[in-house]
Protein backbone atom coordinates (compact mmCIF):
# COMPACT_ATOMS: atom_id res chain seq x y z
CA UNK A 1 0.00 0.00 0.00
CA UNK A 2 1.44 3.49 -1.45
CA UNK A 3 0.15 6.35 0.76
CA UNK A 4 0.40 10.21 0.53
CA UNK A 5 0.03 12.41 2.94
CA UNK A 6 -0.85 16.08 2.43
CA UNK A 7 -0.25 17.92 5.73
CA UNK A 8 1.85 15.83 6.82
CA UNK A 9 3.91 18.45 9.49
CA UNK A 10 0.73 19.52 10.94
CA UNK A 11 -1.41 17.92 13.99
CA UNK A 12 -3.53 15.41 12.11
CA UNK A 13 -1.15 14.94 9.24
CA UNK A 14 1.18 13.22 12.01
CA UNK A 15 -1.01 10.90 13.81
CA UNK A 16 -1.88 10.03 10.02
CA UNK A 17 1.56 9.14 9.23
CA UNK A 18 2.01 7.35 12.52
CA UNK A 19 -1.49 5.37 12.15
CA UNK A 20 -0.09 4.55 8.57
CA UNK A 21 3.73 3.43 9.85
CA UNK A 22 3.03 -0.31 8.25
CA UNK A 23 2.15 1.26 4.57
CA UNK A 24 4.65 2.87 1.92
CA UNK A 25 4.20 6.50 3.40
CA UNK A 26 5.23 9.64 1.57
CA UNK A 27 5.07 12.78 3.50
CA UNK A 28 4.13 16.02 1.59
CA UNK A 29 3.91 19.85 3.07
CA UNK A 30 5.36 23.62 2.60
CA UNK A 31 8.40 22.58 4.59
CA UNK A 32 9.88 19.50 6.46
CA UNK A 33 12.02 16.18 5.46
CA UNK A 34 9.33 14.86 3.05
CA UNK A 35 7.79 15.95 -1.23
CA UNK A 36 7.55 20.03 -0.79
CA UNK A 37 4.30 20.85 -1.88
CA UNK A 38 2.01 23.79 -2.12
CA UNK A 39 -1.23 22.41 -3.17
CA UNK A 40 -2.33 25.83 -5.08
CA UNK A 41 0.01 24.72 -7.82
CA UNK A 42 -1.80 22.79 -9.79
CA UNK A 43 0.86 21.60 -12.42
CA UNK A 44 3.14 20.69 -9.04
CA UNK A 45 0.26 18.50 -7.40
CA UNK A 46 -0.27 16.59 -10.76
CA UNK A 47 3.48 15.73 -11.12
CA UNK A 48 3.37 14.76 -7.73
CA UNK A 49 0.74 12.43 -7.17
CA UNK A 50 0.11 11.45 -11.18
CA UNK A 51 3.83 10.61 -12.08
CA UNK A 52 5.95 10.81 -9.28
CA UNK A 53 4.07 8.58 -6.34
CA UNK A 54 1.05 6.84 -7.69
CA UNK A 55 -0.12 6.19 -4.44
CA UNK A 56 -3.33 3.72 -3.58
CA UNK A 57 -4.55 6.48 -1.28
CA UNK A 58 -3.97 10.10 -0.75
CA UNK A 59 -5.30 12.43 2.67
CA UNK A 60 -5.05 15.77 2.26
CA UNK A 61 -4.68 17.52 5.43
CA UNK A 62 -3.45 20.72 3.67
CA UNK A 63 -5.61 23.63 4.65
CA UNK A 64 -5.74 27.67 5.59
CA UNK A 65 -7.01 27.29 8.98
CA UNK A 66 -6.35 30.34 10.90
CA UNK A 67 -9.97 31.52 11.10
CA UNK A 68 -9.34 35.14 11.28
CA UNK A 69 -6.62 35.03 8.80
CA UNK A 70 -9.15 33.45 6.34
CA UNK A 71 -11.49 36.16 7.17
CA UNK A 72 -9.18 39.02 6.41
CA UNK A 73 -7.48 37.33 3.13
CA UNK A 74 -10.37 35.57 1.27
CA UNK A 75 -8.62 34.97 -1.96
CA UNK A 76 -5.67 33.19 0.24
CA UNK A 77 -8.42 30.70 1.83
CA UNK A 78 -10.07 29.84 -1.32
CA UNK A 79 -7.23 29.44 -2.85
CA UNK A 80 -6.15 27.01 -0.83
CA UNK A 81 -9.08 25.10 0.87
CA UNK A 82 -11.14 25.00 -2.47
CA UNK A 83 -8.94 26.11 -5.44
CA UNK A 84 -6.10 23.59 -3.85
CA UNK A 85 -8.45 20.56 -2.87
CA UNK A 86 -9.80 20.99 -6.72
CA UNK A 87 -5.67 20.00 -7.90
CA UNK A 88 -5.56 17.18 -5.75
CA UNK A 89 -8.58 15.93 -6.92
CA UNK A 90 -7.88 16.33 -10.31
CA UNK A 91 -4.48 14.80 -9.77
CA UNK A 92 -5.86 11.82 -7.57
CA UNK A 93 -8.53 11.02 -10.10
CA UNK A 94 -5.92 10.68 -12.83
CA UNK A 95 -3.89 8.57 -10.88
CA UNK A 96 -6.56 6.30 -9.81
CA UNK A 97 -6.25 6.89 -6.30
CA UNK A 98 -8.36 7.53 -3.28
CA UNK A 99 -8.36 11.19 -1.91
CA UNK A 100 -9.86 11.70 1.84
CA UNK A 101 -10.46 14.77 2.20
CA UNK A 102 -10.49 16.55 5.52
CA UNK A 103 -13.45 18.97 5.83
CA UNK A 104 -14.95 20.89 9.23
CA UNK A 105 -17.98 20.89 11.41
CA UNK A 106 -18.28 25.22 10.51
CA UNK A 107 -19.79 24.67 7.13
CA UNK A 108 -23.18 24.60 9.53
CA UNK A 109 -24.49 28.01 10.63
CA UNK A 110 -26.73 28.99 13.21
CA UNK A 111 -29.50 27.25 15.00
CA UNK A 112 -28.09 23.73 15.79
CA UNK A 113 -29.56 21.98 18.48
CA UNK A 114 -28.96 18.58 17.89
CA UNK A 115 -25.47 17.14 16.11
CA UNK A 116 -25.80 17.46 12.30
CA UNK A 117 -26.18 14.53 10.09
CA UNK A 118 -24.44 14.32 6.54
CA UNK A 119 -27.52 14.94 5.20
CA UNK A 120 -28.48 18.05 6.98
CA UNK A 121 -27.75 21.15 4.74
CA UNK A 122 -25.00 23.69 5.31
CA UNK A 123 -24.80 27.43 6.15
CA UNK A 124 -21.29 28.61 5.94
CA UNK A 125 -21.33 31.52 8.62
CA UNK A 126 -17.45 32.96 7.52
CA UNK A 127 -14.90 32.61 4.91
CA UNK A 128 -13.17 29.92 5.85
CA UNK A 129 -16.48 27.52 6.24
CA UNK A 130 -17.82 28.97 2.88
CA UNK A 131 -14.05 28.23 1.26
CA UNK A 132 -14.02 24.28 2.91
CA UNK A 133 -17.31 24.10 1.35
CA UNK A 134 -17.08 24.68 -2.33
CA UNK A 135 -13.69 22.02 -1.67
CA UNK A 136 -15.91 19.79 -0.93
CA UNK A 137 -17.99 20.51 -3.82
CA UNK A 138 -14.96 20.58 -5.71
CA UNK A 139 -13.53 17.16 -4.68
CA UNK A 140 -16.73 15.33 -5.65
CA UNK A 141 -16.79 16.75 -8.85
CA UNK A 142 -13.65 16.02 -10.03
CA UNK A 143 -12.95 12.81 -8.20
CA UNK A 144 -15.34 10.32 -7.66
CA UNK A 145 -13.45 7.74 -5.47
CA UNK A 146 -12.99 10.13 -2.82
CA UNK A 147 -14.30 10.41 1.23
CA UNK A 148 -14.92 13.84 2.27
CA UNK A 149 -14.51 13.59 6.41
CA UNK A 150 -15.62 16.36 8.02
CA UNK A 151 -14.42 16.78 11.50
CA UNK A 152 -13.90 18.86 14.68
CA UNK A 153 -12.05 20.77 17.28
CA UNK A 154 -8.90 19.14 16.56
CA UNK A 155 -6.47 18.44 19.18
CA UNK A 156 -3.21 16.31 19.22
CA UNK A 157 0.59 15.62 20.20
CA UNK A 158 2.08 17.68 17.20
CA UNK A 159 1.84 21.73 16.99
CA UNK A 160 -0.98 23.23 15.68
CA UNK A 161 0.58 25.55 13.10
CA UNK A 162 -2.06 27.95 12.70
CA UNK A 163 -1.90 28.70 16.38
CA UNK A 164 1.47 29.38 17.14
CA UNK A 165 2.20 25.84 18.38
CA UNK A 166 -0.85 25.17 20.99
CA UNK A 167 -3.72 23.23 21.04
CA UNK A 168 -7.08 24.15 23.07
CA UNK A 169 -5.29 21.85 25.69
CA UNK A 170 -1.73 23.66 25.32
CA UNK A 171 -3.47 26.97 26.00
CA UNK A 172 -5.96 26.04 28.57
CA UNK A 173 -2.65 24.71 31.05
CA UNK A 174 -0.55 27.13 30.08
CA UNK A 175 -3.02 29.88 30.80
CA UNK A 176 -3.80 27.88 34.38
CA UNK A 177 -0.28 27.90 35.17
CA UNK A 178 0.46 31.65 34.60
CA UNK A 179 -2.92 33.41 35.85
CA UNK A 180 -6.02 32.94 38.77
CA UNK A 181 -8.62 32.24 36.56
CA UNK A 182 -9.00 31.66 33.11
CA UNK A 183 -12.67 32.71 31.15
CA UNK A 184 -14.30 30.21 28.79
CA UNK A 185 -17.30 30.24 26.48
CA UNK A 186 -20.01 28.63 27.63
CA UNK A 187 -22.48 28.98 24.46
CA UNK A 188 -19.68 27.48 21.75
CA UNK A 189 -21.16 24.01 21.41
CA UNK A 190 -18.93 21.34 19.51
CA UNK A 191 -16.82 17.89 19.94
CA UNK A 192 -13.27 17.94 20.83
CA UNK A 193 -11.73 15.61 18.83
CA UNK A 194 -8.08 13.97 19.22
CA UNK A 195 -5.72 13.27 16.37
CA UNK A 196 -4.72 10.13 17.20
CA UNK A 197 -8.67 8.57 16.92
CA UNK A 198 -9.57 10.66 14.05
CA UNK A 199 -6.57 8.96 12.03
CA UNK A 200 -7.51 5.64 13.16
CA UNK A 201 -11.02 6.57 12.06
CA UNK A 202 -9.82 7.56 8.60
CA UNK A 203 -7.79 4.76 8.39
CA UNK A 204 -11.11 2.74 8.73
CA UNK A 205 -12.71 4.17 6.36
CA UNK A 206 -10.07 4.90 3.17
CA UNK A 207 -10.01 0.77 3.74
CA UNK A 208 -13.54 -0.26 4.06
CA UNK A 209 -15.86 2.94 3.60
CA UNK A 210 -18.29 3.07 0.28
CA UNK A 211 -17.32 6.75 -1.36
CA UNK A 212 -19.10 9.94 0.08
CA UNK A 213 -19.12 12.06 2.75
CA UNK A 214 -18.49 11.15 6.53
CA UNK A 215 -18.96 12.86 9.78
CA UNK A 216 -15.65 11.98 12.00
CA UNK A 217 -15.74 13.29 15.78
CA UNK A 218 -15.58 11.91 19.46
CA UNK A 219 -18.55 10.79 20.49
CA UNK A 220 -20.91 13.74 22.95
CA UNK A 221 -20.87 17.38 22.41
CA UNK A 222 -19.45 20.26 25.60
CA UNK A 223 -19.05 23.42 25.41
CA UNK A 224 -15.95 24.73 25.40
CA UNK A 225 -15.91 25.71 29.22
CA UNK A 226 -17.07 21.83 29.84
CA UNK A 227 -13.76 20.80 27.93
CA UNK A 228 -11.68 23.52 30.04
CA UNK A 229 -13.03 22.21 33.16
CA UNK A 230 -12.92 18.70 32.17
CA UNK A 231 -9.01 19.40 31.27
CA UNK A 232 -8.02 20.90 34.62
CA UNK A 233 -10.26 18.16 36.47
CA UNK A 234 -8.03 15.06 34.43
CA UNK A 235 -4.39 16.90 34.83
CA UNK A 236 -5.63 17.88 38.63
CA UNK A 237 -5.20 21.63 38.22
CA UNK A 238 -6.40 24.25 40.30
CA UNK A 239 -7.51 27.29 38.93
CA UNK A 240 -10.71 29.03 38.83
CA UNK A 241 -12.72 28.52 35.86
CA UNK A 242 -14.91 31.49 34.98
CA UNK A 243 -18.23 31.03 32.78
CA UNK A 244 -18.34 33.91 29.50
CA UNK A 245 -20.01 34.31 26.36
CA UNK A 246 -18.38 34.53 23.00
CA UNK A 247 -20.22 38.22 22.48
CA UNK A 248 -17.39 39.04 25.41
CA UNK A 249 -14.30 38.11 22.92
CA UNK A 250 -13.60 40.30 20.29
CA UNK A 251 -13.86 38.88 16.94
CA UNK A 252 -14.73 40.08 13.69
CA UNK A 253 -15.13 36.08 12.57
CA UNK A 254 -18.92 34.63 13.35
CA UNK A 255 -18.70 31.19 14.17
CA UNK A 256 -21.75 29.04 14.69
CA UNK A 257 -23.13 28.26 18.42
CA UNK A 258 -23.75 24.67 17.78
CA UNK A 259 -21.37 22.29 15.48
CA UNK A 260 -21.41 19.02 16.92
CA UNK A 261 -21.41 16.30 14.39
CA UNK A 262 -23.10 12.85 14.45
CA UNK A 263 -21.27 10.44 12.55
CA UNK A 264 -24.45 8.86 10.95
CA UNK A 265 -22.90 7.40 7.71
CA UNK A 266 -19.98 5.51 8.90
CA UNK A 267 -22.32 4.24 11.84
CA UNK A 268 -24.52 3.23 9.20
CA UNK A 269 -21.62 0.72 7.58
CA UNK A 270 -20.71 0.02 10.74
CA UNK A 271 -17.51 1.78 10.39
CA UNK A 272 -17.51 4.16 13.78
CA UNK A 273 -14.89 3.74 15.60
CA UNK A 274 -14.66 7.44 17.40
CA UNK A 275 -14.34 7.02 21.42
CA UNK A 276 -16.21 9.42 23.92
CA UNK A 277 -14.62 13.00 24.06
CA UNK A 278 -13.61 12.43 27.49
CA UNK A 279 -12.57 9.29 27.23
CA UNK A 280 -10.11 10.48 23.72
CA UNK A 281 -8.78 13.55 26.10
CA UNK A 282 -7.58 10.92 28.69
CA UNK A 283 -6.09 9.27 26.31
CA UNK A 284 -4.34 12.18 24.74
CA UNK A 285 -2.83 13.91 28.22
CA UNK A 286 -1.61 9.62 29.10
CA UNK A 287 0.36 10.10 25.55
CA UNK A 288 1.23 14.01 26.59
CA UNK A 289 2.79 12.80 30.19
CA UNK A 290 5.11 9.84 28.49
CA UNK A 291 6.26 12.35 26.21
CA UNK A 292 7.05 15.27 28.56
Amino acid sequence: MRVLVIGAQGQLGADLCRELADAEVHRADLDGDGHLLDIRGAETVRQLIADAVKPDWVFNCAAAHNVPRCEEEPEMAFSVNAAGARNVAIACHAAGSRLIQVSTDYVFGSGGTRPFVETDLPAPLNVYAASKLAGEHLVAAECPNHLIIRTAALYGMAPCRAKGGRNFVDTMLHLAATRPEVKVVTDEISTPTYTRALARQMRLLAERAEPGLYHATCQGACSWFDFARAIFEETGTAVNVVPAMAAEFQSLVKRPAYSALDNRHARDQALDVMPYWRDALRDYLAERREKA
